[in-house]
């Protein structure tokens, strides 16, 4: 009867009419809006690639105009065409100025060189020495130099290793060759070595460090900047290098996916009269996508509110149409039990009311030919009370530690009342057992609050330090994995005899990892119950032998269950006295995750 009812069969209608226009409005709004915002994101990227190659272009430009502003110079020039290698001293002092006035032109240039490709002789300014004059030596340009021939421009740029000369680091060479204008006769080389910090510079403001990926890459494929690695990388066999070397456009992207990256690559080009780089940006599809999330979220707040009124909507509608109908089959259940009286009042003045109107006094004719009047029953009985019982519970234990904590502060007792809310922080955070895997700063702060309590306890007898760095409190650890070790100390290895105990809880990042340290001042333990604690932790089961170190074993098998193999845990003896518990564990969980509600 449930399943074939009117009010069912008009609720799903309804529903249906309601839920799935509006599903399929916040569907097709967030894909067209994912697809507008990912066009979007990408043409704005390109025009911040041009703006890049714009800047990164004039910096060249510079530079290149530096190894112009040569032939400006008619005694240089003049001595060039009679010998590439400076003989006497007028050709020497001129040819010094020039270089001179090279090295100093721009910061970043860090060396000149001037050499010839038969003269075997060479002339060379560095910052951190003077001009030097070089003749029967191998040109170390020599190769580059040619390139510089061959081009059509006069102009290489070359990406220098960080190998290939030891006071030459993170640094790109300008090779130009020098042409006995109008004729096409070479007189020499000039060589720019120069530092990438303007590259540098003027790269910052083309991406974002922490979403998007930034490379400038020569011609063949080498890096000149990459946002990973910094300047001058190691060179990476990546095949979207390849793809991106052989794009046939100066400028334009492509969508890549692989197991490193999955997203767009968007590129430009400088061109080829100085140097053809490349400024490529490797979009994620999380970061093109994430306006378009908070637009979807928006979109689905407002559809599900929409829904909600539309479902109150339809069930009120609903109710209005059936409850009369379900009165009326109501009554006449009734009267088929031998009630014979009508239990309702009008149900409306529409054809459903009329109908029950013409019932009632139909019944009401009924109950005159009867002689004896049946007592009027109540429909519905009253629901019997529910027994209430004083059950203890997290809430009333907080509420009246609470009300306690309230009466000691009115009595102005502040340790008392401290050392309740400690404790108070501390049921709350053990009771809560929706969450295998929390914060650092959660564990943390019951831990502050655990040991704020047994420094009450203690008083002068304890003190204890919490050196916690801030860029891991965000890191998510399973859930009281500190207490049970620091616990021990105050069980095994603390003794008010023994002085003022000290305890040290230490957690910063060491690479990918998070570093743990617990150390104390206590009596520590024998090499043989090290040993059998090791051992006990490690095996596999554990029946049939004493049940200590529970709480070990249990952080102990709770980190291999969240981390597999990826964690350490280190029992120490230190050589001071004391005892050291260490724990090397994975900034992101990746165990198995089967503990707690993790939602």
């Amino acid at each position: 009867m449930v399943k074939t009812s009117i009010r069912n069969k008009l609720i799903v209608l309804l529903l249906l009419v309601t839920i799935v226009p509006f599903g399929s409005a916040i569907l097709v709004t967030y894909i067209y809006t994912k697809e507008s915002l990912n066009d979007q994101a990408i043409q704005t990227n390109l025009n911040l690639l041009y703006q890049g190659k714009v800047n990164i272009e004039g910096y060249l430009n510079e530079l290149n105009n530096h190894t112009l502003s040569i032939y400006r110079n008619v005694d240089f020039m003049n001595h060039l065409k009679i010998s590439p290698y400076p003989v006497d001293y007028l050709a020497q002092r001129v040819t010094s100025s020039v270089i001179l006035t090279m090295l100093y032109a721009d910061e970043d240039i860090q060396r000149v060189y001037l050499s010839h490709l038969e003269s075997n002789s060479l002339v060379t300014a560095s910052r951190r020495s003077s001009v030097s004059y070089f003749e029967n030596v191998s040109d170390p340009n020599y190769e580059n130099n040619l390139l510089a021939k061959a081009s059509p421009f006069n102009l290489y740029i070359e990406s220098i290793d960080n190998t290939k000369f030891k006071d030459t680091v993170n640094s790109f060479t300008l090779h130009r060759s020098i042409v006995n204008v109008p004729s096409s006769d070479v007189l020499g080389f000039i060589s720019l070595e120069v530092t990438p910090g303007k590259i540098w510079e003027l790269s910052k403001h083309l991406y974002d460090e922490k979403k998007e990926e930034f490379y400038v890459l020569t011609p063949k494929g080498s890096f000149i900047f990459n946002s990973h690695k910094g300047v001058y990388s190691e060179t990476e066999n990546e095949i979207w290098k390849d793809k991106l070397l052989e794009a046939p456009d100066v400028s334009g992207f492509f969508e890549w996916d692989d197991d490193n990256f999955h997203g767009v690559i968007v590129y430009e080009t400088l061109p080829t009269p100085i140097g053809g780089w490349m400024l490529v940006k490797r979009l994620p599809y999380h970061t093109l996508h994430e306006r378009a999330y908070g637009v979807a979220m928006i979109n689905i707040i407002f559809g599900v509110i929409g829904i909600f009124i539309a479902v109150l909507a339809t069930l009120f509608v609903s109710y209005k149409i059936t409850s009369p109908i379900r009165v009326l089959v109501k009554n006449i259940r009734q009267v088929e039990k031998g009630n014979m009286q009508a239990q309702f009042q009008s149900l409306g003045n529409d054809e459903i009311g009329v109908l029950g109107e013409r019932f009632k006094n139909m019944m009401e004719r009924i109950n005159q030919l009867i002689d004896r009047e049946y007592k009027l029953e109540l429909e519905n009985k009253t629901n019997e009370l529910k027994v209430l019982q004083s059950q203890i519970n997290p809430h009333f234990l907080y509420n009246t530690l609470q009300s306690i904590g309230t009466m000691a502060l009115k009595s102005k007792n502040k340790e008392v009342y401290s050392a309740l809310t400690d404790l108070s922080q501390i049921m709350r955070y053990g009771m809560n057992t929706d969450e295998g895997v929390v914060l650092l700063v959660k564990e943390v702060n019951y831990i502050k609050a655990y040991l704020l309590l047994q420094r009450q306890r203690f008083g002068d007898d304890f003190e204890y330090i919490l050196d916690v760095e801030e860029d891991v409190l965000d890191v998510k650890v399973p859930k009281m994995t500190l207490q049970p070790i620091i616990e021990n100390y105050f069980k095994h290895g603390f003794h008010t005899n023994d002085g003022v105990g000290k305890l040290i809880l230490k957690c910063k990042r060491e690479e990918d990892y998070l570093l743990i340290k617990i150390r104390d001042n206590g009596t520590g333990i024998s090499k043989e119950r090290l040993s059998e604690i090791v051992h006990h932790l490690n095996a596999e089961h554990n029946r049939g032998r004493e049940e200590k170190n529970i709480g070990l074993k249990n952080v102990y098998m709770r980190l291999k269950l969240y981390y597999s193999n990826k964690a350490t845990f280190e029992l120490q003896n230190l050589d001071e006295g004391g005892f050291l518990v260490t724990m090397k564990l994975p900034l992101e969980i990746g165990g198995i995750r089967d503990e707690g509600n993790h939602r």
